[in-house]
């Protein structure tokens, strides 16, 4: 992960706005008191979708279940 302190973050924020969007990878700001990182909006979307389907009681299980099922085994076509 890129660290970078809050003064040259906000000299450079929308660069800084751009890489994260396009790379996926999360970037340390560091302050005097205190830190955060950016991240892209969508991996944003991604963790809190991860974490809501992971709060319903058996998801996960039921995903493991579902990506460890080969397609053949499946009885229904999804159609899109």
């Amino acid at each position: 992960m890129k660290t970078i302190n809050v003064t040259k973050a906000r000299a450079k924020l929308y660069r800084l706005l751009e890489e994260t969007s396009e790379s996926h990878e999360p970037v340390q700001i560091t302050g005097k008191n205190s830190n955060g990182i950016l991240i892209a909006e969508e991996d944003w979307n991604s963790i809190q979708e991860t974490l809501y389907l992971t709060s319903i009681p058996g998801m996960r299980e039921s995903i493991i279940e579902g990506m460890n099922t080969p397609a053949e085994n499946c009885d229904e076509e999804i159609e899109f």
